[in-house]
Order: C-alpha cells, then structure tokens, then sequence
C-alpha cells in the first residue's frame, strides 16, 4: 500500500471527528454487538499482567485502552493513540468514568510516525483502525519497533471470509453498511467510505505475510463469525531489532 498524501490523510481524520458522537452506537448497529465480545476473546488471548505497558494504536473512543488499563493497574501505564481529537475527547470521559485515569494517557497523534522510543512496550494493539493507515505495513513496522523483544504484536481488524459460500452473503451485508449508519444519523457518504476500507483490505492470510514480512515472528491468527473479522498476534524476536 502507497502512502497517501496530506490531504487524504486529513479528510479521512476530518471523517473520524465527524463520525465521533455516534461512533460507539453504529459500530454496535454494524457488528450486531459482536465487536464486544470479539475484544474480549481477543483480551483472554493477550499475554499483559499488572505493572507492565500497553500501547493501543487508532484507540478511538478508548474501549480497548480501557481494558488493557484495568489490567495492567495502577503499578502499569495504558496509552492511547488516535488522529481524531474528538474520539479522544469520548475517550477522555470513558477513562474518568472507568476509574483507570491514573494508569491511562491519551495521546493524539500518527500511527505512521510514534513518538515513543525503541522497545517501550510490552504490548502493542489496534482495533479496527488497520485497514485506513496510509500503508499498513509501515505501521506494523512502526508497531514493532517500539514493543519490547518478546512483545506481542496484536491486530483486532475486519476481515473477508474464504468460504466461497459466505462470502457473498458477507459482501451483500457490507454493501447495506452505509444504510445502516445512517439510521444512526450519520453521513452515508463516511460509511461508503469505510465500507470499502473494509472489502479492499487484505484477508487473514495475507495480514499473516505482512506481519512476518516485516519481522514479527511466531505469527497467528484465530477468525470470529465466519471470518468476517480476524485476531493476529505476533512476537518481536528476543534480539534486539
């Protein structure tokens, strides 16, 4: 995937802020309220405990950095990264209301550019923001640098089904998203474009090349509801790289 230009990488942040208040209600409207409990088969797989840190990229409106922070406690440290000022200020009020403010920091900032150093972090996630980076591999490579050796990678993203008979009824459904949205009162045209995010991005094998292809290593991937929306984990090698 090419990196887009600054434009581009504005209207899709411009897109985020305007999508912000009814962002948590359409996506439970889009995913049938699955999204939830996907993320918490997806937290049971993760190797995080008390005292360690977790960054979570494309954070939104905080759901997942919340979770890693009431694990990791008031001994560890959650960080969450989005573009979109707005998800960050209904982050911000979730924390509060979570009670893990001490252990959170909500940053705003670029996934394709983190401003951490080398080997910062015990964990590192993103949920959902994958498929609209302007080149998904260099975040990976990005994601990878700032884990510890022996740090997980993990990715909670949409994916496309490979049985060849639900496939279909999965793109005919996603073909109705926009609708959907905007009973939500949404802009249709914003859940156009994330509709196609979604049928355009890479199916769960390929995500698996990408993460080894760029040195995570001890890849893997375990697929929810058909397929339709896939978990890959992945190590940062024990030498330092």
């Amino acid at each position: 995937m090419a990196r887009t230009n600054k434009t581009s990488e504005a209207k899709v942040q411009a897109l985020f802020d305007r999508i912000s208040e009814t962002y948590d209600t359409t996506n439970s409207a889009i995913s049938l309220g699955m999204h939830k409990r996907w993320r918490k088969k997806t937290m049971e797989k993760l190797p995080l405990t008390t005292g360690q840190k977790a960054l979570d990229l494309c954070c939104g409106t905080g759901d997942w950095t919340i979770d890693l922070a009431k694990v990791v406690g008031s001994a560890g440290k959650a960080v969450g990264l989005d573009f979109s000022k707005n998800m960050l200020e209904i982050a911000k009020k979730k924390v509060e209301q979570a009670g893990v403010r001490q252990q959170t920091t909500l940053l705003q900032g670029d996934a394709m550019s983190l401003p951490f150093a080398d080997n910062s972090f015990d964990l590192v996630t993103i949920g959902f923001g994958l498929r609209n980076v302007p080149d998904a591999s260099h975040v990976l490579k990005e994601m990878k640098r700032v884990v510890k050796p022996e740090g997980m990678v993990a990715c909670l993203e949409t994916s496309q089904p490979e049985n060849k008979i639900i496939y279909p009824f999965w793109s005919l459904y996603f073909k109705l998203v926009p609708s959907i949205a905007k009973l939500k009162h949404n802009n249709r045209k914003d859940y156009v474009y994330l509709q196609q995010t979604t049928q355009k991005f890479v199916n769960a094998k390929e995500l698996k090349q990408m993460f080894e292809s760029v040195g995570l290593v001890n890849v893997s991937y375990t697929t929810f509801m058909f397929g339709a929306c896939a978990l890959h984990m992945g190590y940062k090698s024990a030498k330092r790289n």
